[in-house]
């Protein structure tokens, strides 16, 4: 059976609608009963980030050097930032919070998702889980990747100031959150998104727009700024990860640069 163009290799449903696997030109995609991928893998290199939006979500290692400690991913679709994680960070530990078990069913099954000491799968909704662990986590993560926004807007349960300032408390004074954001700037949700998180992470915050898509990948830090920062140690940050990820972080620098003139000082000195 075709579907979305691709070949259909896996269909199931549950409370939230239809779990959808399909198979396109060597791409396996998930899909939740609608044209748009949530989770792509190249079958013939699974390791490799195949959505331009998931490697513009790494633009976070121009900022910090690796992650040696613990972090927490809400929302888990295929698991490519997930596994992109654990294969290149050893001395990580990942938590990964996904509402819908299916999914981390189908992760595992028809994506790769391995079964490794270092993650930790729950099963719960991301915003009652943040929210719910914001005194007892807190300053524990190094690293929080929110990844639970698509075509159709943000899951209810993370769009409020509430969430994203229990994302500010729970991580280290140092830490990072990267968000991917939908709907370019003049989005209301977008808009909205930004607010929240200026208001939790005291502006310090960049965007970076994912060309030809319509993604914003948002970063915010927290109350340290980040060991590199200044334009020429950025830069050559920046071609040493090409070289290491086979990932145009260059681009992504040029791009921070462009889209972040006015706010960039607060990050690095420009």
């Amino acid at each position: 059976m075709y579907k979305y163009e691709g070949l259909l290799v896996y269909e199931s449903h549950d409370d939230d609608g239809i779990l959808e696997v399909v198979e396109l030109d060597g791409v396996r995609s998930l899909h939740f009963g609608s044209h748009p991928r949530q989770s792509s893998m190249l079958l013939k290199a699974p390791g490799r980030l195949a959505l331009e939006y998931v490697r513009a979500m790494t633009s976070w290692l121009l900022f910090k050097e690796t992650l040696a400690e613990d972090g927490l991913i809400i929302g888990l679709g295929g698991g490519s930032i997930t596994k992109h994680l654990l294969q290149h960070f050893p001395d990580c530990r990942l938590t990964v919070v996904e509402s819908r078990k299916g999914v981390v069913k189908i992760a595992r099954s028809h994506f790769g998702l391995p079964l490794d000491p270092r993650l930790k799968i729950i099963v719960d909704d991301g915003g009652h889980y943040v929210r719910n662990r914001a005194e007892t986590h807190r300053e524990r993560y190094g690293l929080l990747v929110v990844d639970a926004f698509d075509h159709e807007g943000m899951a209810a349960s993370i769009s409020n100031q509430a969430f994203f300032d229990a994302c500010q408390a729970m991580l280290k004074d140092d830490g990072i959150l990267v968000i991917n954001l939908w709907g370019g700037t003049s989005n209301p949700a977008f808009q909205s998104a930004a607010l929240w998180l200026g208001r939790a992470f005291g502006w310090k915050l960049l965007f970076l727009p994912v060309t030809g898509r319509g993604n914003i990948i948002g970063l915010a830090f927290n109350s340290s700024l980040p060991a590199v920062t200044t334009t020429k140690s950025l830069r050559a940050r920046a071609a040493a990860l090409e070289q290491q990820f086979d990932i145009d972080f260059p681009a992504f620098l040029r791009d921070l640069k462009k889209h972040n003139a006015s706010t960039l000082k607060q990050v690095i000195k420009t």
